[in-house]
C-alpha cells in the first residue's frame, strides 16, 4: 500500500474566523489558497498518476482541499474519515488504515500536528514529530507490509511550492 500524506492548503485566519463564527470547523480556504492547491494538485497527478481512495478530515478545510485534489484525479469520491480529524490520535488513524491494506494507493488529507505525528509514527515508531508539513505540502509513504508503527519508507516529501513546480513542467 502506498499512503498520499497531504496537508490542507492556506485556509482563513483562525483568530479572524472565530471573531465572525463559533465552529472552526467550518473555517474554509481562501481563495489564495484554493488557487495554490489547484496547481499543486496538477504536481501530484503528475507524481501520483492514481489514486484509489481519497480520504479526509470531515472540517470544511479539508474537505475543500480534498475535493480540489478529487477534481485533479478526474473526480474520485471523497471519503470522510472521523480518524483524520485534529484530535482523533495516531493509533485511530493506524487502526483505520490497517483496514485499507488492500486499496493501492490511499491519499488522507487532513491537519497540523497530527499528520506530522502519524508520518513519523510510520516512518520511525517515534512518538514526536521530527518533521512538519507546510499547508498544502505532501509526502508520499510506502508499506511493504502490514500497516504499523515504523512499517513504512518514505518515498517523497515536497512543499506546496515544489508541487506547485511540477504542474509547470519544470
Amino acid at each position: 500500500m502506498r499512503l498520499l500524506v497531504v496537508r490542507h492548503a492556506i485556509a482563513e485566519d483562525r483568530a479572524e474566523f472565530a471573531t465572525r463564527h463559533k465552529d472552526d470547523a467550518a473555517r474554509p480556504l481562501t481563495p489564495d489558497g484554493r488557487r495554490k492547491m489547484e496547481r499543486a494538485a496538477v504536481g501530484l497527478r503528475e507524481l501520483v498518476p492514481q489514486i484509489d481512495l481519497l480520504a479526509a478530515s470531515p472540517l470544511k478545510r479539508a474537505l475543500e482541499t480534498a475535493e480540489i485534489l478529487a477534481a485533479a484525479y478526474n473526480d474520485v469520491r471523497v471519503e470522510r474519515i472521523a480518524e483524520l480529524a485534529p484530535g482523533a490520535g495516531v493509533e485511530r488513524v493506524i487502526g483505520w488504515l490497517a483496514g485499507q491494506h488492500a486499496r493501492g494507493t490511499i491519499a488522507a488529507v487532513g491537519h497540523e500536528p497530527d499528520l506530522s505525528q502519524l508520518v513519523c509514527a510510520l516512518l520511525a515508531g517515534a512518538s514526536g514529530p521530527f518533521l512538519e508539513l507546510r499547508k498544502g505540502a505532501a509526502c508520499m509513504l510506502e508499506f511493504s507490509g502490514p500497516v504499523a508503527k515504523a512499517g513504512a519508507t518514505l518515498d517523497w516529501f515536497l512543499g506546496p511550492k515544489h508541487l506547485r513546480r511540477l504542474a509547470n513542467g519544470e
